[in-house]
């Protein structure tokens, strides 16, 4: 509806009602207060001729109707809203009239005496006066006055014409007279009141579509404005002038006048703030994928007149590592789950640089289905604020990890920040720092006094570095180095003193912790190789000068790399501490000791006369270490070799003291260990003989002159040959076939075991492969591996190549491990053991029950055969001990489906032993010897053609 129309709308009757009885309510209380002070004056008046009965009676009624009226007016006004109760109530309010107006028609019939005209004028006036104020405050709804005047005055008035005097005619023509014109006079002001009543409505209708339009007007003019906002809302602006403008943005548009105006200069003013700012629009149309964007040339270096798209041209600028962020941020914003979206990113100019740029936008326009039709946004340089931040990063964060202790101080040396060093040097916490002055920190005078000679310094000279004491939290002072800087405003004022400082005791304990690091073993507490050479260069030339006799002590402990690797680290660490504190008791300090390496240690003798004297020391030592000792709730005992030498008996020097020592201690663990061992003459030959071996073994390797011989496995079910052992001999140009014994420690010493051992394998592979596919039958060939083999990754891929290269199945090979490979913890070894078995390939134990058995391995790893050791075979029949432990272990491997063969079975009784109690194969000199190739070829013929093997073996045997 129209301004027009809702100014000239018709009002509706039950309006005109309703403000009418409203008007009636709001008067209500007028016509009682009346009746009431009519009451008043009546009763005086009346008292002396009225009939008491019938006063009291009239006064009764009138309180009563009071009282009534308030009641009926204040329920209406408390819910005026309930239309059914105000049509109840407005008949309980022409019903309060009619009573009233009886009321007041008793005054003229029942408390006027007609025979005295004054008190009739006194009275008829105050009832007529009555009558007539509260007819005209009813005038204004007929239903009010007609329920109150007509019960006023028609009945005196028929009461008057009943009576039949001449006075009393007269006053009932009085009365029709004034009641006509009382009723004309109601008509007027009824008409008059409506018409103004009307107007009335009229305008307060006029003012509530006044309202209405003025809501209108609000809400259009907000709804310009939202437009205005997201129009603006992506534009951000560098700090406080940004939100500044856009405050005065919202203000201009929100105006109701001149809106367009408003507008223009507001995109004005727009548009110079964001020349300053460096701001540029953009607004893409997604239909058309165009964007029109400003300042292009300096955001990537276009033209700023292109007209770019936003697939083709923008997004292949963004740096590869922003495209998923750019993208999950403009997704998210197009699903509608974000108001607006503002990110970073970086951006390839087309100088080729990459440049950072903040980009605010936001959808303003979708179709039905919710899709984004037009997005604008803005778009500004941010690269010089990216670089001030990650400076400004880089400086806190070096300040906070600065292991210095850094503070910074006001020109009145107030605290004014300090970093975690600080802290944690002084004990202070920044809140107990700052805010106070150095010189109440300070503590003491004498420190206040140092704190305000620097202060001095520094005023002139800007820098000062030197040596200063320093007081902790808990009073204690302690030495540092401190570094002080001046820093100046443009003006040469000093704003800031910015001090660094060192706890030099902190450092003073770290250079003597280096120093006893240098000097001695932080594992045992012993002395090291550098302390060691020291004092033992001392003691020879105390010696030399002395013409005294000096020795040295080479201790190395026995299978102790196998205790590390089995046990681990920390046993083994802790087996050293051990024996350190045993030699250390032993000792007593009378002779220097030192570790030399992991499990070397040496002890220097002084004055040492008597070699007699240092064996029964060696051997004390030696009697010593072979206690058992508790490790990490494992029990071990340990054994030693010692080395002896003597100076100058045969060392001319500490140098020479040291590796004729080193070389008598490798002689007595060559000879089994658990020993002592004086350097001797015949000793550098056989180290110089061991030298040449290994330099003859690593040529024999390398031209591949090692030889593989086998040795049979008979199988005693069905007496015939099935397998052997692969062994390895060097056939030596001068000293013959050398057996494995004596040259395959060589080769784990020297790093060649490896290759040895493929070639071996390679060999093996091979002459069992001809047997395979040439006969006379196929043999399951046995070969020994190393610990180094198991421990290269890939070693089973290798094994495959030699299968495939050889064409041998893999059920015809097998591998024999030991004890100590399948104990050590290496993933290298369990993963190679896995693929092994995996290729078809089997595995055995050998020597069983020599090493350090446990027995969890035999269901760890896929193990299919055990071998006894020959230490229990030999003794078989001898001992009960040794038969029982055989049967255990025959009984035990046949529990867990294990094949089992005996090795070193030379004579008949063990054969009949093994037998009995169900041995699945041997092994041994009462079988065969380990043989060349084209013997064990034959071998293998004469075990097809004849079953009883042994009477062959036997000859063999003797030979």
């Amino acid at each position: 509806m129209t301004g027009s129309q809702a100014a000239f709308s018709p009002i509706s009757h039950h309006d005109l009602r309703l403000q009418q009885m409203n008007q009636l309510y709001a008067q209500s209380r007028l016509p009682q207060w009346l009746l009431l002070c009519t009451a008043l004056l009546v009763t005086p008046l009346a008292w002396n001729h009225a009939s008491a009965v019938h006063l009291f009676s009239w006064l009764s009624a009138l309180a009563l109707l009071a009282v009534l009226r308030q009641m009926l007016v204040r329920r209406y006004w408390l819910a005026p809203s309930q239309e059914r109760l105000r049509r109840r109530w407005s008949l309980f309010f022409h019903l309060g009239n009619l009573a009233s107006g009886l009321c007041l028609s008793w005054v003229y019939i029942g408390l006027t005496p007609l025979n005295n005209f004054a008190e009739q004028s006194v009275m008829y006036s105050i009832a007529g006066g009555v009558s007539l104020c509260v007819g005209v405050l009813y005038a204004t709804r007929f239903s009010a006055f007609a329920s109150f005047l007509l019960p006023a005055w028609l009945p005196p008035t028929v009461f008057l014409l009943l009576d039949g005097s001449p006075s009393s005619r007269n006053w009932a023509a009085m009365s029709l007279l004034m009641l006509v014109f009382i009723i004309l006079t109601a008509a007027l002001i009824h008409r008059t009141m409506r018409q103004a009543m009307i107007t009335n409505l009229r305008n307060e209708a006029l003012l509530g579509n006044l309202g209405s339009a003025h809501q209108r007007t609000e809400e259009l003019n907000q709804q310009l404005t939202r437009e205005i906002a997201q129009r603006r809302q992506a534009e951000q602006s560098l700090r406080n002038s940004h939100v500044e403008l856009e405050e005065r943005v919202r203000q201009r548009t929100s105006e109701l006048e001149a809106a367009t105006h408003n507008l223009q200069a507001s995109e004005a003013q727009l548009s110079l703030a964001m020349e300053a700012s460096q701001l540029g629009i953009w607004d893409w149309d997604l239909t058309s994928d165009k964007v029109y964007h400003s300042r292009l040339k300096s955001l990537f270096g276009m033209p700023d007149e292109a007209v770019p798209s936003m697939l083709q041209d923008l997004r292949p600028l963004v740096h590869p590592a922003d495209v998923t962020m750019v993208r999950k941020t403009l997704v998210q914003h197009m699903k509608n789950q974000t108001q607006a979206y503002r990110m970073e990113y970086r951006v390839r100019h087309a100088d080729g640089y990459w440049l950072w740029v903040e980009d605010s936008g936001r959808a303003v326009e979708r179709d039905a289905k919710g899709r984004v039709l037009r997005m604008i946004g803005t778009r500004r340089d941010i690269s010089a604020r990216k670089l001030q931040d990650e400076q400004a990063q880089l400086s806190a964060t070096v300040f906070e990890a600065s292991s210095e202790g850094i503070f910074i101080l006001s020109p009145s040396l107030d605290v004014l920040a300090v970093n975690q060093a600080y802290s944690v040097i002084t004990g202070l916490q920044q809140h107990e720092a700052v805010g106070r002055n150095i010189l109440d920190l300070a503590g003491s005078d004498d420190l206040r006094q140092q704190a305000l000679h620097l202060q001095s310094l520094l005023n002139s000279k800007d820098r000062w570095q030197g040596e200063m004491t320093g007081r902790r939290r808990n009073g204690d002072t302690f030495p540092i180095w401190l570094q002080m800087t001046v820093v100046r405003n443009a003006a040469a004022q000093i704003t800031h003193y910015v001090g660094f400082f060192a706890d030099l005791t902190t450092h003073r304990q770290t250079e003597e912790q280096l120093q006893y690091l240098t000097n001695y073993d932080p594992l045992t507490q012993l002395a090291n190789r550098s302390l060691f050479s020291e004092s033992l260069q001392e003691a020879t030339a105390r010696a030399r000068k002395g013409d005294s006799q000096l020795a040295l002590l080479h201790i190395d402990l026995d299978r102790f790399k196998q205790i590390n690797v089995t046990l681990g680290h920390t046993v083994a660490d802790g087996l050293l501490q051990e024996v350190a504190r045993r030699l250390s008791t032993l000792l007593a300090g009378q002779h220097p000791l030192a570790r030399l390496s992991a499990d070397e240690f040496v002890v220097i003798v002084e004055n040492a006369s008597c070699s007699d004297t240092l064996g029964m020391l060696a051997g004390h030592m030696l009697e010593r270490l072979r206690e058992p000792m508790l490790i990490a709730d494992h029990e071990l005992v340990i054994t030693a070799s010692i080395g002896i030498s003597l100076f100058p008996t045969t060392a001319r020097d500490s140098l020479q003291l040291i590796t004729q020592a080193n070389q008598a201690m490798q002689h007595a663990k060559h000879l089994g260990g658990n020993r002592w061992q004086f350097y001797t003459r015949q000793l550098r030959a056989y180290s110089i003989d061991r030298l040449q071996l290994e330099n003859q073994l690593r040529k024999a390797i390398d031209e591949q002159r090692l030889v593989v011989h086998f040795q049979p496995k008979l199988h005693l079910a069905s007496d015939r040959i099935r397998s052997a052992e692969a062994l390895v001999r060097w056939p030596h140009p001068d000293r013959g076939t050398i057996m494995p014994s004596e040259f395959i420690s060589i080769a784990e010493e020297a790093g060649l075991i490896v290759t040895l051992g493929e070639q071996v394998l390679n060999q093996a592979c091979e002459q069992a492969s001809r047997w395979c596919h040439n006969g006379p039958a196929s043999v399951v060939v046995s070969v020994n591996l190393s610990v180094q083999q198991l421990r290269q990754e890939g070693f089973a891929a290798r094994v495959r190549h030699i299968l495939q290269r050889h064409n041998l199945p893999a059920r015809l090979l097998e591998l024999e491990l030991t004890e100590s490979m399948l104990a050590e913890h290496s993933e290298a070894i369990v993963d190679n053991i896995n693929a092994l078995r995996a290729l078809g390939v089997s595995l055995s134990v050998d020597d069983f029950g020599t090493g350090y058995s446990s027995l969890a391995y035999l269901k760890r790893f896929p193990i299919s055969t055990l071998k006894i050791d020959r230490a229990f075979i030999a003794p078989l029949n001898d001992g009960a001990g040794d038969d029982a432990i055989v049967r255990a272990i025959i009984a035990m491997a046949h529990s867990l489906s294990l094949q089992v063969v005996a090795e070193g079975v030379e004579n008949e009784g063990q054969l009949n032993f093994l037998k009995e109690h169900g041995c699945d194969e041997v092994q041994g000199y009462l079988i065969s010897r380990a043989v060349s190739a084209d013997d064990f070829t034959e071998l293998l013929r004469q075990s097809q053609r004849t079953p009883d093997l042994l009477n062959t073996a036997s000859d063999d045997y003797s030979a």
